[in-house]
């Protein structure tokens, strides 16, 4: 015999809409807008359908599964993952997997709705973001999550007033002392590399710690020597050649990732510039490539496996109703030959 009672994906082919909005609307979501929340709603009382209490109930209990959500990096090439969070997804699998949950990798732009569509398809009982690419419009992202008490952390910059709990780097501190590494070798012309916008939070972080060293060194900041860049070799390259064309004098180049560092490295070279002779590199990350440039790459490495237990150690807190705090880790120096072992004669 037929069963002719009306299911949401009746209502969601009526509407022109999917099955997950459907979800969202009949719950007065904030995520659907106003005009869609509307249409369905009266769909839904067009054909008399009733909410089945039992798969909701069912819905409710814990999928035993998290969702990583990485943010598309397209200077990156085909893969599209910045290579620092490879090492922080194996940390976060094998942290997963110890406590009994299964994870589910994607990017996050997959979908106009990629932060609600897990936890509202309930097929995660929370998220895992890595990266977020433009700074101001995530946050308006993570915002909505808040109003609608989803289960998410974020690694990445932590700032009074942020929603949500945050794990991140010590980025100010430890670009800081990658600093004065650099003026204790008596370079005095540093430039860095990076976009120190409100866009980008964390290199602007490492920016201000890299000021710091300079001013208490007695070094002016000189703003010809700052040019921005985002997390890419070809925007390292770029960068550097801008530099170059400035005609300003330079003794060292302080990338804020690896990948901009890299890149700098080979305009350097393209230029007839000995590295590190002629210039000091530094990078920021110590993503594996960087052991292996020639010279190898002096940089700023943070923890990625502590990282990886602490996302995922703290989201399943949130979804066991505790709510812990925001944290930064420190970070270490790895001086390899790209700064040069000895300071410069005077």
């Amino acid at each position: 015999m037929k069963d002719d009672k009306p299911t949401s994906f009746d209502i969601a082919y009526r509407a022109g809409v999917s099955q997950s909005t459907v979800s969202r609307a009949l719950r007065n979501s904030p995520l659907v807008n106003e005009e869609t929340r509307l249409k369905v709603q009266q769909i839904a009382r067009e054909l008399n359908y009733k909410v089945d209490k039992n798969a909701s109930s069912l819905r409710s209990q814990q999928t035993k599964t998290i969702a990583l959500l990485l943010c598309e990096h397209h200077g990156t090439g085909n893969s599209l993952i910045n290579p620092f969070f490879l090492s922080m997804v194996g940390s976060i699998t094998r942290a997963s997997a110890n406590r009994g949950f299964d994870l589910l990798i994607s990017f996050q732009q997959f979908s106009e709705d990629w932060h609600a569509d897990y936890e509202d398809a309930n097929r995660a009982d929370g998220i895992i973001f890595l990266g977020y690419g433009d700074y101001e419009t995530f946050v308006k992202k993570l915002t909505y999550l808040t109003e609608v008490g989803a289960h998410f952390i974020t690694w990445g910059p932590v700032l009074e007033g942020q929603p949500g709990v945050s794990i991140g780097c010590d980025n100010f501190n430890s670009a800081y002392h990658a600093a004065q590494h650099l003026i204790g070798l008596g370079h005095k012309n540093i430039a860095f590399l990076g976009d120190v916008s409100e866009h980008s939070p964390e290199f602007a972080d490492r920016y201000h710690g890299f000021c710091k060293a300079l001013q208490e060194a007695g070094i002016a900041v000189d703003p010809q020597l700052q040019v921005a860049a985002e997390t890419s070799e070809a925007e390292g390259y770029k960068a550097t050649m801008s530099l170059l064309q400035r005609r300003v004098p330079f003794d060292a180049v302080f990338g804020a990732s690896d990948l901009i560092a890299i890149g700098a490295m080979t305009a350097l070279e393209e230029a007839g510039l000995h590295v590190p002779r002629d210039v000091a590199l530094m990078g920021f990350d110590d993503i594996p490539m960087a052991a292996y440039t020639h010279p190898p790459l002096t940089t700023v490495q943070q923890d990625t496996q502590l990282a990886g237990e602490l996302l995922v150690e703290n989201l399943l807190k949130l979804v066991s109703g505790e709510r812990p705090e925001s944290l930064l880790l420190p970070a270490k120096l790895m001086v390899r030959g790209s700064c040069g072992a000895k300071p410069l004669k005077a």
